[in-house]
């Protein structure tokens, strides 16, 4: 019984090994996993009736076999082979489906499922593809900054941890770059850790750069197999500092050219175009052929008009290369004459000039007691109301801040004149006197009464208005009297008199009074006669009433004698 067995193991041992050298069985099949997945592979082979027992083996690279897990169709038990680098990852299902759990790159094999009759041996061949997506690319060793014609290393693209290897290319404003002699140059190279067999790959990138290249966005791409094909990752983007040379100078004024003005401070700046911009320049002062070396700026302080004209700043290295800007300082110069105070007399003449000098057309205001003038003043013959406070202004309106002005207080002097005016109350029983007075200062008025009279009211004075003013006093005289007005100030004094005759006074009354009693005695006339019209119309009145009471007694005394008359008929 024991050699049966014997025979019958030594059998099947012999099937196996033919099996394995022989027969090439079903197609190639291949299964693919991702780095660290399950890898599960079916045995594509169909359970025969007689199945004695499933065998999993794997080949070497010299077609040497390996069995690696082991499952018997009566005992139900599965036995995994002592192959160390599959301890603990193997799991046989009773279908005979193999399951390696944490997939490696060394998983990358030929799998053979094999089902064993006790005359026959089955065999169906699995191909085991494993991926790994390499890390996002990263463009490391990045260029501070890259020079304009010069061919220099922008930067390393680099993408670990990739089964299999993959390919980086590089991209500018998202076209791709190709190599081009002088001007892009690509080196790629590709790294294997021995333990994890994964792939490191890392290009470099050499760059002629442009000043069109300001700006422009670079970046890189990592393109590798994966279980569902090609795919594709990108970096970030990396933009780089370019640096060209100035090709351009400028300058510029502070503040604007336009609002400079003597006593302002000028700060020149002067600019390249270049990047990085220079640090240091030459400027060039009107009238100075040398230039006056300092940093991007120069100031001048407390500038005068005479600092008027071209200005200029070159680069040191390079004096060819310059810029220039003319720079007006503005002014505004004022002359008025006369000027201050001024006294002059009345009736005078006062030629006054306000002169302008200016470094463009400027403005002329006049005023007068804080009152704008229509025009400028002109005295070919001085009045007082011309007396007043003057003022020049002018002003550059262009030029904020730019403006001057200058004072005349003239002072019109005057001698005091008298006039003496009289009017006579429609009463007639007062005469009112004003002594009209011009002069300046102002002068002082007193009166003086010669001859008898009544004063009405205390002297009364106007308001004191471009040298004049009155006064006046009301009178009632009893006989012919004088009037004096005396005006008086520092200059002169001035005596005027005027006679006030009472007759008229007298005669304006009596005239009053005869009017009155002619009026009184023509209203006792137009009395008396209307009582004589009444009076005898009153008698006549009287009359004819007795007339008329006769003649009704008479009708009584007939119409009884009537009544009488008929009663004795009856």
């Amino acid at each position: 019984m024991a050699s049966k067995a014997a025979s019958s193991c030594r059998l099947v041992f012999c099937l196996l090994i033919s099996a394995a050298v022989l027969r090439p069985g079903l197609g190639w099949y291949t299964v693919n996993s991702a780095y660290g997945d399950t890898i599960v592979m079916p045995c594509r082979l169909s359970v025969p009736q007689n199945l004695m027992f499933g065998k999993w083996k794997y080949e070497k690279p010299d077609g040497s076999p390996v069995f690696i897990a082991f499952r018997s169709s009566t005992k139900k038990s599965v036995q995994y082979d002592d192959v160390p680098e599959y301890k603990d990852r193997l799991n046989l299902s009773e279908n005979y489906t193999l399951s390696i759990s944490n997939a490696k790159i060394s998983d990358e094999k030929r799998f053979v499922c094999m089902l064993v009759t006790e005359d026959n041996v089955f065999e169906a061949p699995t191909v085991v593809k494993v991926f790994k997506q390499p890390s996002k690319p990263e463009i490391v060793s990045k260029a501070p900054f890259l020079e304009t014609e010069q061919l220099k290393k922008l930067g390393e693209c680099i993408s670990k941890d990739s089964y299999p290897d993959g390919n980086i290319t590089w991209y500018r404003n998202g076209k791709v770059l190709q190599p081009l002699e002088g001007a892009v140059v690509i080196i790629f190279k590709k790294q294997m850790d021995p333990v994890t067999q994964l792939y490191t790959m890392t290009s470099s990138l050499e760059y002629k750069t442009t000043k069109a290249d300001i700006q422009m966005p670079f970046t890189c791409s990592v393109t590798y197999y994966g279980p569902s094909g090609q795919k594709t990752v990108y970096s970030e983007q990396a933009v780089f500092d370019i640096y060209y040379p100035t090709e351009q100078v400028t300058i510029q004024v502070l503040p604007s050219k336009n609002a400079i003005k003597e006593g302002d401070n000028i700060t020149l700046k002067c600019l390249g175009n270049g990047n990085p911009p220079p640090e240091e320049f030459l400027f060039y002062l009107p009238g100075q052929p040398e230039g006056i070396r300092s940093s991007n700026t120069y100031t001048l302080a407390d500038v005068r008009r005479n600092a008027t004209g071209d200005y200029k700043c070159s680069l040191i290295d390079k004096k060819s290369m310059i810029a220039s800007t003319a720079i007006t300082v503005h002014y505004l110069d004022l002359s008025l004459n006369p000027s201050g105070e001024v006294t002059k007399q009345i009736g005078d003449a006062l030629p006054v000039s306000c002169t302008i000098s200016a470094s463009r057309n400027a403005t002329v205001v006049w005023m007068k007691d804080n009152i704008r003038l229509r025009s400028s003043p002109s005295f070919s013959s001085l009045h007082y109301q011309d007396a007043g406070n003057y003022v020049c202004e002018t002003a550059l309106q262009e030029v904020e801040g730019l403006k001057k002005r200058e004072s005349l207080t003239l002072i019109v002097e005057g001698k005091p004149q008298i006039k003496m005016t009289k009017k006579t109350d429609p009463s007639g029983l007062s005469k009112t006197i004003i002594c009209h007075v011009e002069g300046f200062p102002k002068p002082a008025i007193q009166w003086t009464i010669t001859g008898s009279g009544s004063v009405i009211n205390q002297t009364e004075e106007s308001p004191y208005v471009n040298g004049r003013y009155y006064s006046k006093i009301i009178i009632s005289p009893e006989e012919n009297v004088t009037l004096t007005c005396t005006a008086e100030n520092q200059l002169e004094r001035t005596v005027n008199s005027l006679n006030v005759s009472a007759n008229e006074n007298k005669e304006k009354v009596n005239d009053q009074a005869k009017l009155i009693v002619g009026i009184v005695v023509g209203l006792l006339l137009a009395a008396l006669v209307a009582g004589v019209v009444y009076w005898l119309y009153m008698k006549k009145s009287k009359t004819a009433s007795k007339h008329v009471n006769k003649d009704l007694g008479n009708l009584e005394e007939n119409k009884k004698l009537e009544e009488n008359n008929h009663k004795t008929e009856a």
